[in-house]
């Protein structure tokens, strides 16, 4: 795979990530560029680290990897994004209620399951002449660039439609859950 390929690959993996990122960033009070930052690394280690196990699975996982991969991503972000949705609605939420970080942990769950499918691609990685460890390191940057610009997207977003950000953060994750599963299931092409 040349470097072009790997660069193109790299910034397709973080793209529902980065939609992802533009939800989180519209929850929080006016993330800082620190905040994105922090986001950023989290989801890039990830999206790094999935591959390479993949790639470690190889052949005899890859099956089972590609078979669950959509549903999993889809129940993690559905599940997320409807636990936002519901703290959107239950607090009326005024602008200052709004946290100024979300927690390690929901990052890294949120980043892992717009990650799982990059599991499958290291599977798949396995069977060609790839350089798994560069490959995964250009995904990781990539996806860390996007992610940061994502939560300061979020940012704009979050301050144009204020106290309903929390519930639109739940619907961009929902969506990005939906698309991946219509993705996998053959009605997206």
């Amino acid at each position: 795979m040349n470097l072009a390929s790997t660069i193109f690959l790299a910034f397709a993996m973080s793209t529902d990530a980065f939609a992802a990122a533009v939800g989180k960033g519209a929850t929080l009070h006016k993330p800082r560029i620190r905040e994105a930052l922090k986001t950023g690394v989290i989801f890039g280690v990830i999206e790094a680290l999935t591959p390479l196990v993949g790639w470690a699975l190889g052949r005899a996982a890859a099956q089972y990897v590609t078979a669950w991969d959509h549903w999993i991503a889809f129940g993690l972000l559905f599940l997320l994004g409807a636990r936002m949705i519901r703290e959107g609605l239950s607090n009326p939420g005024h602008e200052e209620e709004k946290p100024n970080s979300h927690s390690f942990w929901v990052l890294a769950l949120t980043g892992f399951a717009t990650s799982i499918d990059a599991m499958a691609v290291g599977a798949g990685l396995a069977f060609i002449d790839v350089d798994i460890f560069s490959t995964a390191a250009t995904i990781g940057f990539a996806t860390m660039l996007m992610v940061t610009i994502g939560v300061m997207v979020g940012r704009v977003v979050g301050a144009t439609i204020g106290k309903r950000a929390e519930i639109v953060g739940g619907l961009i994750l929902i969506g990005v859950g939906s698309v991946i599963l219509a993705e996998h299931l053959g009605y997206l092409s």
